[in-house]
């Protein structure tokens, strides 16, 4: 009997498949269809920072001509926060009465401003943990990156003196010292990082001349990502890793599980297929459980770690060396 239960966060999941923050995690129906076709925990659409920040400053160009005065404009940002607030834990608290698997909250953060004392009213709510997903671009020239990395900790410092849920830091890969920066986070208080985000990259519209979105879903390809460095720093990290980005069925989910992840996250794959596609994705995982022997996720997570693998150096290599000078494997 092929058992799929695993930990994250100190949480008990059914299932290592996570259904990931997305417009199929905004409503109870659709979380309730999300349970139904096994997920093993939700991530709820996310709190947006900076959508909020934008409706106040949309919303203060309409109506701030109708006085000057300072307690109109701050009666406006408390207004506009508190709405998007009590609309996000209205959902909280419907979905833990709705749903047996865990509810994760998502807040989509660039700072550590007035929003940070939103999660203790997400905790209040009952979300049983909360998923940071944090990216400060690193565009600003007059910011060193010490600078920029400094704002990832003070967010977890200050989010950490506000709730007792366990705490998920999202992150993308865009650091110039990435192993050490996964290894500082891991230790620094949290419960878990998911490696890595998805977020906006502009492209060109050649007909319209007009910058668009470029690769809103994540394609299988991109799975090598979050493999690696999940394989190189499984058993260096201080907390659980879970994997996103590039999760495209079963076998991803099984190769995910191999470099050492607690669990994986999915959107695209939804996107692509429907949610009747999660049932898909398990039988082929247990398929491939039986195929190998495994009776439980513990019997081979982690196996092809670098920290397990026989030929570790691989990890390390960053060129194809052979893979292009002749008709052998690159290996």
């Amino acid at each position: 009997m092929i058992d799929l239960s695993t930990t994250y966060l100190g949480l008990a999941l059914k299932s290592p498949i996570i259904a990931a923050s997305s417009g199929f995690t905004d409503s109870v129906s659709k979380l309730k269809n999300l349970e139904k076709h096994g997920a093993g925990a939700v991530v709820l659409k996310s709190l947006f920072e900076e959508e909020i920040t934008h409706e106040y400053e949309h919303t203060l160009k309409v109506e701030a001509d109708k006085t000057g005065r300072d307690e109109f404009l701050d009666y406006l940002d408390v207004r506009i926060r508190q709405e998007n607030l009590e609309n996000y834990t209205k959902l909280i608290k419907q979905a833990k009465k709705e749903l047996k698997i865990p509810v994760i909250a998502s807040v989509n953060c660039r700072t550590a401003y007035e929003w940070i004392s939103f999660t203790s009213e997400i905790e209040k709510a009952g979300a049983d943990a909360l998923e940071l997903n944090v990216f400060v671009l690193p565009s600003n020239l007059s910011n060193s990156s010490a600078e920029n990395e400094k704002i990832y900790f003070e967010i977890i410092k200050q989010v950490k003196k506000q709730v007792s849920i366990p705490v998920v830091l999202k992150i993308s890969y865009y650091f110039s010292n990435l192993g050490n920066m996964i290894r500082e986070l891991s230790h620094s208080g949290i419960d878990g990082l998911v490696l890595f985000n998805r977020f906006f990259s502009p492209d060109f519209d050649l007909e319209k001349l007009e910058v668009t979105s470029a690769n809103v879903l994540s394609q299988p390809g991109e799975i090598t990502m979050p493999l690696r460095w999940i394989a190189m720093m499984y058993g260096h990290a201080g907390c659980d890793l879970s994997a996103s980005t590039g999760v495209s069925d079963g076998m991803a989910v099984a190769k995910l599980l191999l470099a050492g992840a607690t669990t994986v996250q999915v959107a695209s794959a939804l996107y692509h297929h429907g949610v009747p596609y999660l049932d898909v994705m398990h039988h082929e995982l247990t398929t491939w459980m039986e195929s190998h022997n495994f009776t439980k996720l513990s019997d081979f997570r982690g196996k092809l770690s670098q920290k397990k693998y026989s030929k570790p150096d691989l990890y390390e290599r960053v060129q194809f060396m052979r893979y292009f000078s002749d008709k052998e494997s690159m290996i």
